[in-house]
């Protein structure tokens, strides 16, 4: 990937300068009406059918690209399609459907007993509540941020490592803890973004914006990046992005 170059820094980036309230919140704007532009096909790439799947394969994908667990999930909802089938499943015979994925003996134990949480306490159904999906048993923030934002409504900001490391890039958080960057940019940017922000940051990090080697000079909103500014030497920049 080009730009390697600039991220050859041996040391530290200078802190970036604050800003006020306003100019944050056009900045995040702009960077969703630009990435939108550049991604328009942005979306969860995890392959399901219904919020269950959704939900099982959002578990597996974590440490793991959402392509490969694309290539394990077609079993696993074949032979387990319902929360009642998953929640009854054999653990070891889980284990050897998803064990390409890493961690399998975790994911596996958490699939499981998120079903049964769900059996027992949803009579089979799928809560639809932030509050309620992060009581079942292998459920965090960003997994039910996915599906709600994906199958139902009231999500926030999906933060994985890409949005993490972006939105810091970008300027419009300082935090690195992911709760904190989500609730952060649910203060940026209007609730109808919050869903598809998370989705472009996905795509734009695989794309550009790499945890070594950013390729900043090819990079859309460099003009909107503290430190793409500083990694390529654009005062210009700098100064815009800093509002």
């Amino acid at each position: 990937m080009a730009g390697g170059g600039y991220n050859a820094v041996r040391h530290p980036l200078p802190a970036m300068p604050r800003q006020s309230r306003s100019s944050l919140k056009n900045r995040a704007s702009e960077v969703v009406r630009i990435l939108s532009r550049h991604y328009p096909d942005a979306r969860c790439t995890l392959d399901h059918r219904n919020p269950f799947e959704l939900l099982c394969a959002t578990i597996l994908a974590a440490q793991c690209t959402d392509a490969k667990v694309n290539t394990v999930t077609p079993e696993l909802f074949r032979r387990w399609p319902t929360p009642e089938a998953m929640a009854a499943a054999d653990l070891a015979e889980v284990e050897r459907v998803v064990h390409p994925l890493g961690f399998f003996r975790q994911k596996a134990r958490a699939l499981v007993e998120m079903s049964r949480d769900i059996v027992a306490r949803h009579g089979g159904e799928v809560p639809r509540t932030m509050e309620e999906l992060t009581r079942l048993r292998g459920v965090g923030r960003k997994t039910a941020n996915v599906l709600l934002g994906t199958c139902f409504t009231g999500g926030g900001v999906i933060v994985d490592t890409h949005c993490s490391r972006i939105s810091r890039r970008l300027g419009l958080t300082r935090h690195t803890d992911p709760e904190r960057i989500e609730r952060e940019l649910m203060t940026l940017l209007p609730p109808e973004h919050w869903s598809i922000f998370g989705h472009l940051m996905v795509f734009h990090g695989r794309a550009v914006c790499d945890a070594r080697r950013p390729a900043c000079p090819e990079c859309p909103v460099l003009h909107l990046c503290p430190e793409g500014a500083l990694r390529t030497g654009a005062p210009a920049a700098l100064r815009e992005a800093a509002g």
